[in-house]
């Protein structure tokens, strides 16, 4: 059975979510939308809409030209065994002492690395993507200077790779929680096949909202998003140690400036900043001493 996409670019982002609401309501529907930036350094957002039956070609553009868009491009898309696709194209992941991998290229983990094992079908947060990159980088260089955190906390956790990396180079009481149960059982199927089921405690949560995740903690890692991230400000403070450090992603560059004045507002100090293409990684430290 074949599906389509169409798919469309602008200039504004503002125009772009505006589009992507306005391309929900076509008659035959999309089953589903995305809205993406471009990460190119561009300042281009991709708006794209999936169909089970051919779209209809002239409301979209005249819903590009509403909307100041480039015309619709239209594809038939054949089925596929995304899968299979996945497994094809996603390769392995190096950040530092860590080798991120699927299944499919066990022969390929070199001697002396740490080796993650994220499946394809469960691919966010496989360290391909610049946030999980760069708190990956982040783990990391803090155990390169060091730092030995008794406690530890993943929040947002997706696929549970950085508790996972976390776990492999500390010691530490480590919770790692998503809002979303799926994730959850995503998280806590990655911990078997890397054999640390038992090692990290995987809660539903919201935020700090669960007894697992009352502080203090001596780390937090929060690859999420900037709205939640800044909203989560004054709970990061009181949940972690003077000394402590926050590692926070899920940040375009252009909105790293924000979130960091929220933190150094609640008692954080930034120690390491690192952008990868158009996305930041962000280490704080509370006001104390710096591990």
């Amino acid at each position: 059975m074949s599906t389509w996409t169409a798919l469309t670019t602008l200039k504004s982002r503002d125009a772009a979510e505006t589009l992507g609401l306005a391309l929900e309501e076509l008659d035959p529907a999309p089953t589903g939308v995305g809205v993406f930036e471009v990460e190119d350094g561009s300042n281009t957002w991709e708006v794209g809409g999936y169909f089970i039956e051919a779209p209809d070609e002239v409301a979209l553009a005249l819903l590009a030209a509403v909307h100041g868009a480039a015309d619709f491009a239209v594809s038939e898309v054949p089925e596929t065994d995304w899968v299979a696709h996945v497994k094809r194209e996603l390769t392995p992941v190096e950040a530092g002492r860590f080798f991120v991998y699927g299944a499919h290229d066990a022969h390929r983990v070199p001697e002396g690395r740490i080796a993650l094992l994220i499946e394809a079908a469960m691919a966010f947060g496989t360290g391909h993507h610049g946030t999980t990159l760069g708190c990956l980088r982040a783990v990391d260089r803090l155990a390169d200077q060091g730092f030995a955190p008794r406690r530890i906390a993943d929040v947002g956790c997706g696929t549970a790779v950085l508790a996972m990396a976390a776990a492999t180079v500390w010691e530490g009481e480590i919770i790692a929680s998503d809002i979303d149960p799926v994730a959850v059982e995503v998280a806590e199927a990655n911990l078997a096949a890397n054999d640390l089921s038992g090692r990290i405690d995987v809660v539903e949560a919201v935020g700090f909202d669960h007894a697992a995740l009352k502080g203090p903690f001596d780390l937090v890692l929060a690859n999420i998003l900037k709205g939640p991230l800044i909203d989560l400000a004054p709970a990061m403070a009181a949940a972690v140690a003077p000394g402590g450090i926050v590692v926070l992603s899920g940040l375009l560059v252009e909105q790293a400036e924000d979130v960091i004045a929220h933190y150094l507002d609640v008692g954080f100090n930034l120690t390491h900043r690192e952008d990868i293409v158009e996305w930041t990684a962000l280490t704080l430290t509370r006001s104390g001493l710096n591990p």
